[in-house]
């Protein structure tokens, strides 16, 4: 999928990519410019890949009549969200940095962290952002409510194409369940994820991930039925339609659904002996 390097999606926002195009990110990372005035919010900054910065300054003057960003807002602390950030700041000066914090992450970026927590409230010239906790993909996991458009950001909680890796590591399947039950509820008439294109359908999208995810569940525990026993099996199995390059980032997702699953008394996980381990239902 080929989508332009930057190009409008609202009034109020610009899409300016990350330039880190690959087979985990798509198109690359959308960043938003958004609001009026001379100091747009910038919400996530790539991976900090080269080209990007001037990309950022060309759609600052073009787009928004001005040359630097304001306040940076972020989603979540893996790299290709937060990797851009001390870039931005070198390049235009010192500004606020906006996340739910995580420091043990934070803390291999070299820049100040702002906290901000559930229902915070960031605001900008014309735009008023609703910050909403929705850890699953990651623990500190930020997706924003725009509350005048009525147009979710999900970061990597919802994908403009394909679904959101649940990892092992700083990732829960549970509260990823959570989340998009949570994400359900809102009233938002247009979807701008991290990575591909806007999703109109927001409603129906939400419910097809979470639709998705339980059907995986399902597939993960007839796996289990059938006498697999690794999580490389079962994604053999479940994944057999999805190409090889991708099963090891589907074992992550599966590997997540057995933790929630053997964390419900669904499932036992065999660690005795060498070798990975073993699950069974």
């Amino acid at each position: 999928m080929k989508l332009p390097d930057t190009e409008r999606w609202s009034e109020r926002a610009v899409v300016v990519r990350g330039l880190n195009p690959g087979p985990f990110t798509g198109p690359g990372t959308n960043t938003f410019l958004l609001g009026g005035g001379d100091r747009p919010l910038l919400l996530d900054t790539g991976a900090g890949k080269a080209g990007y910065l001037p990309l950022l300054e060309k759609a600052l003057a073009r787009e928004c009549g001005t040359d630097a960003p304001g306040d940076i807002v972020l989603t979540h602390v893996h790299a290709d969200h937060i990797g851009g950030a001390p870039d931005v700041v070198e390049r235009f000066g010192p500004r606020r940095v906006l996340k739910f914090p995580w420091p043990e992450r934070d803390r291999h970026f070299d820049v100040e962290i702002t906290p901000l927590v559930d229902g915070e409230v960031v605001r900008g010239d014309g735009v008023t952002l609703r910050a909403l906790h929705t850890p699953g993909h990651a623990a500190d996991h930020l997706c924003y409510y725009l509350e005048e458009d009525k147009v979710l950001f999900t970061g990597d909680v919802i994908l403009g194409a394909g679904t959101s890796v649940i990892p092992t590591e700083g990732g829960d399947m549970a509260l990823y369940l959570r989340t998009l039950e949570r994400l359900l509820e809102l009233d938002v008439a247009c979807i701008y994820p991290a990575h591909g294109p806007r999703i109109p359908a927001a409603r129906a999208k939400i419910r097809e991930y979470l639709d998705h995810r339980l059907q995986r569940e399902r597939q993960i525990l007839a796996a289990l039925d059938s006498g697999l026993r690794t999580v490389e099996a079962i994604v053999a199995r479940v994944y057999a339609e999805t190409p090889e390059f991708l099963h090891h980032a589907a074992g992550q997702s599966v590997r997540s659904h057995l933790i929630k699953l053997e964390r419900e008394g669904r499932v036992a996980r065999d660690s005795s002996a060498d070798g990975p381990d073993r699950w069974t239902a």
